[in-house]
Parts: structure tokens; C-alpha cells; sequence
């Protein structure tokens, strides 16, 4: 891969990261208001079991969505060692090349695409965005 793909890449995943980073933050802050945990007002608590129910619920789908993200971001941290050391753009799996199509649409990804079919019809459950 050439010096100037690979800033390309770097930059990327570094805007991804950010943007992630910012949404996790956002998100537990909402979370940990909606909780109590902030101290936030006393009337905010709600007065119906169903308002009840619903607040426990988005709480939980929140801290569901930023598990993810922080999956990603650990996948995209690996991404830049990977560049850093030179490797990026080798499948972890069978050391072949990723192809640029799937670099852009997953810049993080650290298997090809047939690796990441095979992991996918093998049910190993593992993402291909996920290492």
C-alpha cells in the first residue's frame, strides 16, 4: 500500500474514532443522568411504572450502543498499531491482502473478505469489524 493510502486510512480512522469517542461521552452522560447518578433534578423521576420502565429501557439500549462503540474503538486503535508497524492492510487470518473497497467501507477491519465469510459460516460469532 502506498505512504499516501495509508494517511488516507490513518486520518479516517482517526475522524471515526473521534466522532465515536464524542457520541460515547454524550452517551454515558445521558445515561448517568437519566439514572440519578449526576444529581440532576428531583422532579425528573418518573411518576408512571410505564415511564419507569421506559426510562430503564433506553438506559439499557444506551449503555448496549456505547459496549459497541467501544468494541469499535478498540478495533480501530488496533487499526493504527496495524499502520503504525506496517501491517495494515494484511488480513490477520490468512495474511492476504484487504482490498481497498473494504478498507473504505471498514477501515478497520482486520480480515479480508473470504476470512471474514468463512468466520460468518463458521458461527464463531466473531464481527470482522471485531479482533
Amino acid at each position: 500500500m502506498k505512504k499516501s493510502e495509508m494517511i488516507a486510512f490513518k486520518e479516517k480512522l482517526h475522524i471515526i474514532r473521534a466522532r465515536l469517542r464524542g457520541d460515547v461521552s454524550r452517551m454515558a452522560e445521558v445515561a448517568l443522568r437519566k439514572s440519578g447518578v449526576e444529581g440532576g433534578e428531583s422532579n425528573a423521576m418518573p411518576i408512571h411504572m410505564a415511564e419507569l420502565g421506559s426510562d430503564n429501557f433506553e438506559q439499557e439500549f444506551t449503555l448496549g450502543l456505547m459496549e459497541a462503540d467501544e468494541g469499535t474503538l478498540g478495533s480501530i486503535d488496533s487499526a493504527l498499531e496495524r499502520i503504525q508497524d506496517g501491517t495494515y492492510g494484511k488480513c490477520l487470518q490468512c495474511e492476504g491482502v484487504i482490498s481497498k473497497a473494504r478498507l473504505n467501507a471498514i477501515p478497520y477491519t482486520p480480515v479480508c473478505i473470504k476470512c471474514a465469510e468463512l468466520q460468518e459460516s463458521n458461527g464463531s460469532g466473531v464481527s470482522p469489524a471485531v479482533h
